[in-house]
């Protein structure tokens, strides 16, 4: 994509629950689309990371904050932002904050989502997000309405697939 073509390219969120890929997704995308990338779990609170760490899930009160900060950077568009946006209400607080965003949901199975939070847990033994919390967050997930225009890809196809595709609807719609 060009630079000229940057002011197309709306603010994006790419969500779902722990191993499904957002990070790797999400740079791929931002790359794709010539603007930058940011991981989300970069802009939690040290008191949600050490809650998470220690296998706690987070709460409504603890991801408010969070969101906001997620939303304040999704203001600054053109950017791609892993986020896990599981519920609807997140998904709106982080729409008010930059109101032309897009979403981009990764979907699986907890199988394949349970086996990449294992293999990550093998190569970043200290990585915050412990496999004790993935029911939590399948629990959590509110799968996006018809109304919210959400891009849906299953996390078994390649990254580069998922980001390639994504690409093509974000510059055409």
């Amino acid at each position: 994509m060009s630079q000229e073509s940057h002011g197309r390219v709306p603010p994006v969120v790419v969500m779902g629950v722990s191993g499904s890929g957002k990070s790797t997704v999400g740079a791929l995308l931002a790359e794709r689309l010539g603007v930058p990338f940011v991981d989300g779990d970069a802009l939690h609170p040290a008191t949600n990371v050490a809650k998470m760490a220690a296998g706690i899930p987070l709460t409504d009160d603890d991801r408010w904050p969070w969101l906001d900060a997620v939303g304040e950077r999704l203001a600054h568009s053109p950017v791609v932002v892993a986020c896990s946006a599981l519920r609807r209400a997140y998904r709106d607080r982080l729409r008010a904050a930059a109101p032309g965003a897009r979403f981009v949901l990764l979907d699986g199975t907890r199988e394949l989502l349970a086996e990449r939070m294992h293999e990550r847990t093998a190569s970043q033994p200290d990585h915050f997000m412990p496999l004790a919390l993935l029911d939590s967050q399948l629990a959590t997930l509110e799968l996006p309405g018809p109304d919210e225009h959400v891009l849906v890809y299953d996390i078994a196809a390649p990254p580069l697939a998922i980001a390639d595709a994504a690409a093509q609807e974000l510059e055409t719609a």
